[in-house]
């Protein structure tokens, strides 16, 4: 038994996927979006600058540059998309609210988890959000609020980030 671990192997494992590798290496000092007001420092991005201590650092530098969310909107791209099918129009505030509700709070918790867009039709709907797990968690809920729900996860290949999914009403 003793023999067989004698000889060190050297095994390549992949590369965990870190933030580092979605939006680059960490920036020095302050990134402020002068779009939406949120702040990257540390790594992180938050709301404002009110809970950011930089009492540590006097010349801290401050750039302005627009966060991934405020590109994403302006470049029309998107990570998650519900497609609601046969929506019965009774719930139609209801959902609407629910969806809106979810991504305001997904959005106090993140800034970078936004709702890009809701396209109404007569009974099918076009649902983008910036985010694909903020897509995979919406759906679920719609899923777990309203009966006779059935949805249908699609991921994108292996270079994009993008979900499809797809809700229908029975």
């Amino acid at each position: 038994m003793s023999q067989t671990f004698k000889k060190p192997y050297n095994v390549k494992m992949p590369k965990k996927r870190h933030e580092e590798e979605e939006f680059g290496p960490g920036k020095k000092g302050l990134v402020i979006c002068p779009e939406c007001n949120s702040t990257y420092f540390k790594k992180c991005w938050h709301h404002d600058l009110i809970g950011i201590d930089v009492s540590d650092k006097k010349d801290t530098p401050i750039k302005f540059v627009k966060c991934p969310a405020c590109e994403m909107i302006a470049n029309k791209q998107y990570e998650g998309r519900l497609t609601i099918k046969n929506v019965p129009s009774p719930l139609v505030k209801e959902l609407e609210g629910l969806i809106r509700g979810f991504c305001q709070r997904a959005f106090d918790r993140d800034p970078m988890d936004r709702l890009i867009e809701i396209k109404k039709g007569n009974v099918d709907w076009e649902v983008t959000v910036t985010e694909n797990q903020l897509a995979n968690k919406l759906g679920q809920k719609i899923k777990h609020t309203f009966n006779r729900v059935k949805t249908k996860t699609v991921f994108a290949g292996d270079p994009s980030d993008v979900v499809e999914i797809l809700v229908q009403f029975s």
